[in-house]
């Protein structure tokens, strides 16, 4: 399946013109490699870094393609085809901390 399919079905796109603008921006990685074209193949199995918000210093989301969806439905089926890798976003200040006393 093209990239900027995979990512329109799994709805890290409004609009696959949309899809297609962010790979072409070139800050998308797959598999570790910088890719700047959407008719790039995705397989399952394989790691798409995603920079979300459109900036190089915004956020970023890794993930595992786990299945290839068959369309565009709702957001909980786009969310089982794949595996957030990152964890999200972490604040050092307000993880616990252990005190040994």
């Amino acid at each position: 399946m093209r990239v900027d399919k995979l990512l329109w079905f799994l709805r890290f796109a409004k609009t696959r013109p949309l899809a297609c603008a962010l790979v072409e921006e070139g800050h998308m990685r797959l598999n570790g490699r910088r890719i700047e074209r959407a008719h790039h193949k995705v397989c399952v199995g394989d790691v798409l870094t995603i920079p979300l918000g459109g900036q190089i210093a915004g956020t970023v989301r890794v993930i595992e393609v786990l299945a290839l969806p068959l369309r565009r439905g709702p957001s909980s089926e786009a969310q089982g085809c794949y595996r957030v890798l990152d964890g999200g976003p972490v604040d050092p200040i307000a993880a616990p901390q252990s005190h040994d006393a």
